[in-house]
């Protein structure tokens, strides 16, 4: 379906921990669907001209991510998530989670507002998360989420990869698959080597993955492929000092952040190798120096799988507020990507 003219789409735009948050507020056609999974599924096939007009150039740019509220199916949320990026949707986003905490207090979106901590259910495409938003009384700031049930689908999974050989890398859920892997089996530094070489490598790697690699959650439609690559420091074992992780995700898209649902991934792939106990509290830093802190809040089922639920804690800032057009004769303002 093409775009309707005239365009006009209104945003307000957040980051947390420098990764970019754009929220759309008004200017799409409505979503049509039942579900969240239908709602994702009608824009996928039929407005996805909207999606890369926000997300890519002149608008935004190869590494752009937003979110479209929506609503929930599930009645105990009090709004649903469709996350949006380079290459398409997301099955979950935790930094778009920890700034939305703050949002729904802020615009209004929350009936019961409590202090110090005001509850906020969203639901993901992955499932229903539940953040907790710090509150005074006039002032809102940090957040922590609790994670949807995160496993490990396959630990130690030894995968060739063109170009930097044999690596091994852990296959873990935490509302979307990802391989983790240490930055030093590419000869990598995760501080020191450039951006642009950490990509290629963990881009290589998804890219493989997603030929190779069969997944299937137990319980979750939609979320079975490789969504990213995350890179580590290799720091695993408990201690204060802070671990440095990069998650390159959709195609190849670095996450500023330490990336939310990649933190309860690392926390929880921690857990199940013996490296954390239970409330024994992490942090992790992303490419822009920021910092997520993260936990296991216990342990559960998830099908077969043992799993736990984990807690990761930041905060999201606001931005500014913009105002999109396109002329009807602008063929390149539709949108394009440098990488």
């Amino acid at each position: 379906m093409p775009l309707t003219f005239p365009v006009k789409i209104s945003t307000t735009e957040m980051h947390t921990a420098g990764e970019p948050l754009r929220i759309v507020e008004s200017g799409l056609p409505e979503l049509q669907g039942a579900t969240l999974l239908d709602k994702i599924n009608y824009m996928r096939d039929n407005l996805d001209e909207y999606r890369k007009l926000l997300m890519w150039e002149p608008r935004g740019h190869f590494d752009m991510y937003g979110v479209l509220l929506v609503t929930p199916d599930i009645e105990s949320c009090d709004f649903a998530c469709i996350f949006i990026h380079n290459e398409g949707y997301s099955t979950m986003c935790g930094h778009a989670v920890i700034a939305l905490g703050r949002y729904a207090i802020e615009k209004g979106l929350i009936k019961t507002i409590t202090s110090p901590e005001t509850q906020v259910n969203i639901q993901c495409p992955c499932g229903p998360v539940t953040a907790y938003v710090t509150y005074d009384g006039q002032k809102t700031g940090a957040v922590r989420f609790q994670s949807v049930p995160c496993f490990v689908f396959k630990p130690d999974l030894a995968v060739e990869v063109p170009g930097y050989g044999h690596i091994t890398v852990d296959i873990v859920y935490g509302g979307a698959f990802y391989a983790i892997v240490p930055a030093g089996q590419y000869g990598l530094d995760i501080r020191e080597s450039k951006v642009s070489e950490l990509r290629a490598a963990a881009g290589a790697t998804t890219d493989i993955l997603r030929k190779q690699l069969e997944l299937s959650h137990p319980e979750t439609e939609g979320v079975s492929f490789v969504y990213g690559t995350i890179l580590t420091d290799g720091n695993d074992d408990y201690s204060e000092e802070i671990t440095d992780t990069m998650c390159v995700f959709a195609e190849r898209e670095v996450d500023r952040s330490p990336c939310g649902s990649g933190t309860s991934s690392r926390i929880a792939l921690q857990y199940f190798k013996s490296k954390v106990k239970v409330n024994q509290s992490r942090t992790f830093r992303g490419p822009s120096g920021d910092v997520f802190t993260a936990k296991v809040v216990k342990e559960v089922n998830c099908g077969k799988y043992r799993a736990v639920v984990t807690e990761v804690k930041g905060q999201g800032y606001f931005c500014g507020n913009s105002t999109f057009t396109l002329e009807e004769n602008d063929v390149t303002g539709r949108g394009f990507l440098l990488q």
